[in-house]
């Protein structure tokens, strides 16, 4: 294939294939990978593929879960990797914002932030890139305090049919026209790849308070959070509620992974809250005070919602559900759905599928675990019974999707992305824009229309 001047490009099979597995396995194959290094290169790249009709699956930090991020097996797909794109890395501590290239792993963006004292506040398991990250909307273990990507970006540079487009700016309240970067967080590429990005900021946390709470049923979780925000309000950052047969595959497959239980017996479900604060000024009371004073009176309610409360340092009690997603995994064939609810239907989700799910695949573990505090469920699904067939998976995806998005009323792609696993659910969605997947622009057509996994 003729590929465009002045841009590395990598076509040894060899030396490609990092970027063509994702990190659930995924495979593909493609005829070179293309590596621009700044936002003009990236456009060049992209009216060189446009007027060659050549297909193309923009990459990013390839962290993403639902396949999105690698080309399909047919050969054709270009990889556009973004990952050298890092000529830009501006921080404007006056108006606590940044301006940052694509290419930036989170890691290391909070790592330069940290000797000013601020960091970019998405809290993920996982290192992707911060193209990626806008693209898919990651929200993260602490969206209840911080929000998501969406809520925290003032601008973006975008190009859209080979043109690049500057939307946003540092100026937080800006009502002179349409927020048009609103169109791209979130939209995994479907309308131009993100090259960089202007960010919110903030302070560093210095104080954390954390424990495990054993709630005394699944419905006084929610009377649980309610009791915590009315008490704590913004020091709240995180609930967080983990299955025990998540907990459990995590013990097992991390040996050094502590069970804090009592006689090491893991309950139904387990919740990690967290208070922070970024300040603590001579006359603020400990906040590992305020936890114990909370949860206290929750004690105390006419409906306890806590059965046991264990408190601990934070790094190791986070320990636990940061091991989550690997324990899962290790569990055996995995069918993972990462899906979004109003905070009173992911109890009741919970509920009607472990009825039907031991009704209807007996053979299917859930192993769930999510964000309780804005309605995220990492709804995991572990066949104990051997390998999947493709069949089984599609019959299966199909069986979940439909009964949470028209039983529940919940979103079928939470802050994963779309990718091949849901681009038939986008399609049939009553609620997505009147576009097919080939509907977008004039880019060639792919296999991948949501194509930024991370």
């Amino acid at each position: 294939m003729i590929l465009p001047e002045g841009i590395r490009a990598i076509t040894e099979p060899r030396d490609m294939a990092a970027y063509l597995q994702g990190v659930r396995g995924e495979t593909g194959r493609s005829p070179a990978v293309l590596l621009p290094e700044t936002t003009e290169q990236v456009a060049q790249c992209l009216r060189h593929l446009q007027s060659t009709e050549t297909p193309y699956v923009a990459q990013s930090g390839n962290t993403g879960l639902v396949g999105a991020s690698v080309p399909d097996d047919t050969g054709d797909q270009v990889v556009l990797s973004l990952s050298r794109l890092r000529d830009t890395f501006e921080v404007d501590l006056a108006n606590r914002s940044m301006r940052v290239s694509a290419g930036f792993r989170l890691s290391e963006v909070n790592d330069r932030l940290a000797e000013h004292g601020l960091f970019f506040p998405i809290d993920l398991g996982s290192d992707p890139m911060i193209g990626g990250m806008v693209a898919t909307n990651t929200g993260g273990a602490r969206f209840l305090r911080y929000g998501d990507v969406r809520r925290n970006t003032l601008g973006l540079t975008v190009v859209a049919e080979g043109e690049v487009l500057r939307l946003g700016s540092p100026v937080r309240k800006d009502n002179t026209g349409p927020d048009w970067k609103q169109i791209h967080i979130g939209s995994c590429g479907w309308f131009g790849t993100i090259t960089e990005a202007i960010l919110n900021l903030e302070p560093l946390v210095t104080e954390q308070a954390t424990a495990l709470v054993v709630p005394s049923s699944d419905t006084a979780m929610l009377t649980l959070l309610r009791h915590l925000e009315t008490r704590v309000g913004p020091l709240l950052s995180a609930f967080e509620f983990m299955s025990r047969a998540a907990m459990a595959h995590s013990f097992h497959h991390a040996a050094s992974l502590k069970n804090p239980f009592a006689r090491g017996e893991i309950p139904e479900t387990a919740l990690l809250i967290e208070l922070s604060r970024p300040t603590k000024a001579p006359w603020d009371t400990p906040l590992e005070e305020i936890l114990e004073a909370v949860l206290a009176e929750a004690w105390e309610l006419v409906d306890a919602p806590i059965e046991d409360a264990l408190f601990g340092r934070p790094e190791e009690i986070w320990a636990l559900r940061h091991a989550l997603s690997e324990g899962v995994k290790s569990a055996g064939p995995l069918i993972a759905f990462d899906l979004g609810f109003t905070r009173d239907k992911v109890i009741a989700f919970r509920t009607e599928m472990a009825r039907k799910i031991a009704a209807d695949f007996p053979m299917m573990e859930i192993c769930d675990f999510g964000h309780l505090g804005d309605g995220g469920l990492h709804f995991n699904l572990v066949k104990t019974d051997g390998p999947v067939e493709a069949g089984f998976e599609q019959a299966l995806r199909d069986y979940v999707v439909e009964q949470a998005v028209t039983g529940f009323g919940g979103s079928f792609s939470a802050e994963h992305g779309i990718g091949p696993k849901n681009i038939k659910y986008l399609e049939t969605s009553p609620v997505h824009l009147p576009l097919s997947t080939r509907d977008y622009g004039n880019r060639p057509p792919s296999g991948h229309a949501f194509n930024m996994g991370g």
